[in-house]
């Protein structure tokens, strides 16, 4: 499967997550905790790689994301 880039990015949500996680005071390893608790297995490296944009992500990532973030998944996507 190719997975494109856009921008130089493999995502757009990475620094939105990045920004939504550091807000609640949330470590890397603690989302990645939440996320395998909703069954969303990630690991911690995952969630990095996410944030700097070279990693996709899966649209129901996305939507496990803002649930556990307290967001929208429009704010996650930049759509204001």
């Amino acid at each position: 499967m190719k997975i494109y880039d856009y921008n130089g990015k493999k995502n757009v949500c990475g620094d939105r997550i990045h920004e939504a996680r550091c807000k609640i005071r949330l470590t890397q390893s603690e989302l990645a905790a939440k996320m395998q608790v909703n069954g969303i297995i990630i690991e911690r490296d995952s969630i990095s790689r996410i944030e700097i944009g070279t990693r996709f992500v899966a649209d129901y990532e996305l939507r496990e994301f803002a649930k556990i973030l307290k967001v929208s998944v429009d704010w996650l996507l930049g759509i204001e």
